[in-house]
């Protein structure tokens, strides 16, 4: 038995649509704005992210060479590790994440060297 679509209407396709037809205007359009707006933001966090991480390596360097691993041990751990961690999601794309532990990163390094000033 054969059976037509028009018989059975299962797709619910009108005469008027048929497929592989471009989208209308207005759907593309969006379509566009989406996919700009989700391109520029990711790639935001992707340099505020290596700018933080940059951040902290100069900070870690510097508590480093002021004596913070033998000073401020607790302090000089926590950023090497929160580096670390920051350099592993920027590793996996994750930009928002990377970010914040490098900021945690720059944190403990200051105040490892609030501590070895002390």
């Amino acid at each position: 038995m054969v059976v037509s679509l028009e018989t059975v209407n299962v797709f619910n396709i009108t005469k008027n649509q048929e497929g592989g037809e471009c989208m209308s205007r207005r759907g593309l359009g969006l379509l566009v704005v989406l996919v700009f707006f989700s391109l520029s933001l990711s790639g935001c966090y992707y340099f505020e992210a290596k700018k933080e991480i940059k951040n902290a390596e100069a900070t870690l360097a510097q508590l480093k060479s002021a004596g913070g691993p033998t000073k401020a041990t607790y302090e000089y751990c926590s950023a090497e590790g929160f580096l670390e961690v920051a350099r592993y999601e920027f590793g996996d794309n994750d930009f928002l994440h990377a970010k914040e532990f490098a900021a945690r990163s720059v944190s403990a390094g200051k105040a490892g060297l609030a501590a070895v000033k002390k």
